[in-house]
C-alpha cells in the first residue's frame, strides 16, 4: 500500500476530496478566529478614538524597535512556513523538515522577545490591575487629560489581552510545527500527501498576520 493511500481516511473517497475538507476546516477555522480578534480589534478602536491622548502617552512607554524587529521575524518565518509547504508539494523531506525549524527557530525568537517586553512593563508596574502605577510619558498630556493614568491602564489591558492571546496562537503553533516537521522526517508527505502541512501553513500564516495588524495600533500610535 503507497504511503499516500495509507493516509487517506474511510469516509473519503480519494485524497482530492480528503486534501479538499482539510483546507475548507481550517478556512473555517479561521474565520471564527478573524470574528474573536475582529471583536477585540473594534473594542481597542472604540476606546482608542474615546481616549486619544491617553492611549498614545501610553503607547510611548513601548519600545518601537523590538515591536519592528519582531514584525521582521514573523514575516520571516512566513517565508520559512512557505517555502515548507512548497517543499512538501515536491516530496522534499529534508527540505520540510529543515524549513520547519527554522519556522519553530523564529517563532521562539519573537516569544522571546516578548517575555523580555512583558518583563520590562512588570518591572515599571505597568500590568493592570492593584500594584499598576503610572508616570505620564509626556506631561503635558496630564492637563489635556485628567483621566490619563486610568485611560493608560485601560490600554494596557488591551495590550496585554491581545498581544497575549496572540502569543497563545504562537506557543500552540510551535509543537504543532514540531509534530509535523517529525512527521516530515519520516517521510510522511509528499505530493500525494500534504494536507498537515498546507493546513497548518495557513494557520501560522493567520497568526502572521494578526501580528501586522497589532504592531502599528498598539506600537505607533503615539510616533510623531
Amino acid at each position: 500500500m503507497s504511503s499516500h493511500s495509507a493516509a487517506l481516511r474511510h469516509h473519503f473517497a480519494n485524497p482530492e476530496q480528503q486534501k479538499e475538507a482539510s483546507v475548507l476546516g481550517m478556512w473555517v477555522f479561521i474565520a471564527q478566529e478573524i470574528l474573536f480578534f475582529g471583536g477585540l480589534f473594534a473594542t481597542y478602536l472604540v476606546y482608542r478614538t474615546s481616549y486619544p491622548h491617553a492611549f498614545a502617552d501610553a503607547a510611548g512607554h513601548l519600545d518601537w524597535k523590538l515591536g519592528a524587529f519582531n514584525t521582521v521575524v514573523l514575516i520571516g518565518s512566513s517565508f520559512t512556513m512557505a517555502m515548507a509547504v512548497h517543499s512538501a508539494a515536491h516530496g522534499k523531506s529534508r527540505a520540510i523538515v529543515g524549513w520547519l525549524l527554522g519556522t519553530i527557530l523564529l517563532g521562539s525568537v519573537f516569544l522571546g522577545v516578548k517575555v523580555v517586553e512583558y518583563g520590562d512593563k512588570f518591572e515599571h508596574h505597568l500590568v493592570p490591575g492593584r500594584h499598576f502605577q503610572y508616570a505620564a510619558h509626556h506631561e503635558a498630556n496630564l492637563a489635556a487629560d485628567p483621566g490619563l493614568a486610568q485611560h493608560a491602564q485601560l490600554y494596557y489591558s488591551l495590550y496585554f489581552g491581545m498581544t497575549g492571546l496572540h502569543a497563545l496562537h504562537m506557543i500552540i503553533g510551535i509543537p504543532i510545527l514540531g509534530w509535523i516537521a517529525r512527521r516530515a522526517s519520516r517521510g510522511e508527505f509528499g505530493p500525494h500527501y500534504d494536507s498537515p502541512v498546507e493546513i497548518t501553513g495557513l494557520y501560522w500564516h493567520f497568526v502572521d498576520i494578526v501580528w501586522i495588524f497589532l504592531f502599528p495600533l498598539l506600537y505607533l500610535i503615539g510616533a510623531h
